[in-house]
């Protein structure tokens, strides 16, 4: 909604969880396309608050709020999917509720694409010119690569602060004590063997599993196995996964397959030990 001197209104600072991942994505974006300025905004309810930028800001554009359906950011949000205006002040696609700032700014030509984390849209990507682009469609390219590579930065961090939490650190502990236990118990079944070469093979076994800095070839996962690979980590099922990561399920179990067979392992908790042992895990 406008206030009362035409431009949008505006509230607190946002909270900078996600700011050192966005402001990385702005400068390689604008960095990427030469533009005046690249920015974000982060979706707050129904509406987007600008707060993260790359270039000059002169104008009232910092910390305005967008209502959903109003001006590039608002139809973005809407849409869920990116938009590009050549001529933003005379394009008839959006309502000009915020010409106002855009003027204030001088700003042209703008795309946009929204950043989306599983099924839950947390941002938009602008990028600006304020004089007239030549290369418009390599703009919009890169806006819509930096918002791809920016969804799967937050998801990695989403992770990694999960892997890092009291619980996870906790469960992770508890996994662990559980197969010291088992390889002790093997080891003491072990000397009851009556065969030698029997009792020599379990013994072997034992040692094997509890050697994690062997020397083995190194495993190559793909960047969306790591992310897989990184949620069953934290005891996420298939649907979780994929809600996560805004795939389908069939999507998931086809990486969980890949990811067992690359890692040499039979079960979902095991693949997570090799993992750990390779340091494909924190």
């Amino acid at each position: 909604m406008a206030g009362v001197d035409g431009n949008p209104p505006k509230r607190g600072a946002l909270d900078d969880t996600l700011r050192p991942l966005i402001d990385r994505s702005l400068v390689r974006l604008r960095k990427e396309t030469g533009t005046s300025l690249t920015f974000a905004g982060r979706v707050q309810d129904t509406a987007l608050e600008l707060g993260y930028f790359d270039g000059r800001v002169v104008g009232p554009l910092r910390g305005a709020l967008l209502d959903a359906g109003h001006g590039l950011g608002g139809q973005v949000l809407v849409r869920r999917q990116a938009m590009a205006l050549k001529d933003y002040l005379r394009t008839p696609a959006i309502t000009h509720v915020y010409d106002t700032i855009i003027r204030a700014e001088q700003l042209r030509s703008l795309a946009a694409a929204p950043v989306i984390v599983g099924r839950t849209q947390v941002a938009v990507l602008y990028s600006a010119v304020r004089s007239p682009v030549q290369e418009f469609g390599r703009m919009v390219d890169a806006v819509l690569t930096e918002a791809r590579l920016l969804e799967q930065s937050l998801v990695v961090a989403d992770v990694l602060r999960l892997l890092r939490s009291p619980e996870s650190d906790r469960a992770v502990t508890a996994r662990r004590d559980r197969c010291d236990n088992v390889q002790q118990k093997i080891d003491e079944m072990a000397g009851k063997v009556p065969d030698k070469d029997v009792r020599f093979m379990v013994r072997a076994v034992v040692e094997e599993l509890s050697d994690g800095d062997q020397e083995s070839v190194p495993v190559r996962l793909t960047p969306r196995e790591n992310d897989v690979l990184m949620l069953l980590s934290t005891g996420a099922s298939n649907r979780v996964i994929a809600e996560r990561l805004g795939i389908g399920v069939h999507t998931v179990k086809g990486h969980v397959k890949s990811i067992l067979t690359k890692l040499d392992a039979t079960s979902r908790f095991e693949a997570v030990v090799v993992g750990r042992q390779l340091d494909l895990l924190p």
